[in-house]
């Protein structure tokens, strides 16, 4: 157990560091062409004041630092399942991809540990937390119930991660996997847990 869990930590934290640096200058960039087409009202003032206009929206408004960290979230799973990845000859060689944390090689029958499933829940968990807090009010309206709060949890999840298989299997990069897109749904659900527990809790105190 202690190796499974320390491969798992090693390998999300090598799969936040290597995007790390290129999805924050990304995400940044994002938030300036939000701000020229929703705030327009400064452009055309130069760099400095472009600069200027971009940190006084986030010190002062919730909705654009929640739409910069999940940006910012979104194109590390993207440059994890897409942007980095080799061209594969034959996208559906592993359709069903592994479903448990043991490998056995078909040709010399070798077994190896390996933690993809939880490696794919953990992938979706955060993105499902980060857009249901960002765009609470267009997903789940103004009641906000568990079993609706899980509903759209794993049908976004579900339909980010079948995106992704698909474009992986159009664009030759990586293989389509079943397992990858169930765990992935996995994941969304309990963030869609997560959510819901630390939205009712954040109410609670409210009152």
């Amino acid at each position: 157990m202690k190796d499974i869990i320390s491969k798992i930590i090693a390998n999300v934290l090598t799969a936040l560091y290597q995007p790390f640096w290129f999805s924050v200058a990304f995400s940044i960039l994002v938030m300036f062409l939000y701000l020229y087409a929703y705030h327009a009202g400064g452009s055309g003032k130069g760099m400095r004041a472009a600069f200027a206009a971009w940190w006084k929206a986030f010190r002062s408004e919730s909705f654009f630092r929640k739409l910069l960290f999940l940006t910012f979230y979104t194109t590390m799973i993207l440059f994890r399942t897409l942007f980095n990845r080799n061209m594969w000859a034959n996208p559906l060689s592993d359709v069903m991809g592994g479903w448990w944390i043991w490998k056995t090689n078909s040709t010399t029958g070798e077994v190896t540990l390996t933690t993809e499933c939880f490696e794919n829940i953990a992938l979706m968990l955060p993105f499902t937390v980060l857009l249901l807090w960002t765009a609470k009010e267009r997903l789940l309206g103004a009641s906000v119930t568990f079993w609706k709060t899980i509903w759209i949890s794993i049908r976004v999840s579900f339909l980010f991660s079948l995106s992704i298989e698909f474009l992986q299997l159009f664009l030759r990069l990586g293989t389509f996997q079943l397992s990858d897109l169930f765990y992935n749904t996995i994941g969304g659900l309990i963030g869609g847990a997560i959510y819901y527990t630390a939205y009712r809790s954040t109410e609670r105190k409210q009152r």
